[in-house]
């Protein structure tokens, strides 16, 4: 299957019900309090990309500039929001996107993006966009579900949708992997050159032509929620922990894991975070 033609057909892709629940109910009122607008949109990652997609749309005047959530929510007003709601698809059947646990796909994005938003603090980068980043960079895997549900079938029988090997199993597959397409797709839609890249090139921060400090910092975030969703210990973390890519950044694993902003003995439910 073509990147192209991946991309050629819309997918509808699925919120968190209880995100959207509260979202809604916010939203209904008269005056809705932004703070736990942007709460719940910084929750899902298809209602925060259609909120991006939104505010860099070319009758902006700030198109391909507006990086993070709370950016693009100072640019829509109270209708834009009510409509994005109005129009979310819930993902309230485990057949909503074929092979992928919608539960653990949420409860990842947002750790990646909580753990993301940590990270470039140390290495002193835009967190906010670094946020957006870490929310949205999964967004690929569901349309490769959805596109091609045979060929994913394929991949998972090497690594499962949050697996440490996906990446390289599904560019066996297709010599691309769901990092091109979430890329891809910001492209489509006008988002800043840095987040297109960051998304882009998380999966091998160093194989292409330029080289994007926050897709390595993402490439550690993704590398640390895959790993506690796996159910990693400490021998399985220190064997797997992609060292080249800390050197780079100046980060030993002793640093990412402490740096790690989740109380992982507490872990929320999906959508419950901050």
């Amino acid at each position: 299957m073509d990147l192209v033609d991946v991309l050629a057909t819309d997918s509808t892709l699925p919120s968190l019900p209880r995100v959207l629940a509260l979202l809604t109910t916010e939203l209904a009122q008269p005056e809705p309090n932004l703070r736990r607008v942007n709460r719940w949109f910084c929750g899902d990652p298809v209602l925060a990309a259609r909120l991006l997609q939104e505010a860099n749309a070319q009758s902006h005047p700030l198109s391909g500039k507006v990086g993070s959530i709370a950016e693009a929510m100072v640019l829509l007003d109270t209708a834009q929001l009510r409509l994005f709601a109005s129009q979310a698809f819930l993902g309230t059947t485990s057949g909503s996107v074929p092979g992928v646990n919608l539960q653990h796909f949420w409860r990842y994005s947002v750790n990646t993006a909580r753990i993301m938003r940590s990270l470039a603090g140390v290495v002193g980068r835009n967190q906010a966009l670094a946020y957006a980043a870490g929310l949205l960079h999964g967004l690929g895997e569901l349309v490769l579900h959805l596109r091609d549900p045979l060929g994913c079938q394929s991949v998972t029988t090497v690594a499962g949708p949050l697996d440490l090997r996906r990446t390289k199993a599904e560019r066996r597959i297709w010599g691309y992997d769901y990092a091109a397409v979430s890329a891809a797709m910001a492209r489509q839609w006008r988002f800043p050159a840095e987040l297109v890249d960051t998304l882009g090139g998380h999966s091998a921060p160093f194989d292409g032509e330029t080289y994007e400090p926050l897709a390595a910092v993402l490439h550690l975030a993704s590398w640390r929620a895959r790993a506690r969703e796996a159910g990693l210990g400490q021998r399985e973390l220190a064997a797997t922990f992609p060292g080249e890519v800390g050197v780079v950044l100046e980060m030993d694993i002793d640093t990412v894991l402490q740096q790690d902003p989740i109380d992982w003995k507490a872990q929320p439910n999906a959508g419950e975070f901050v």
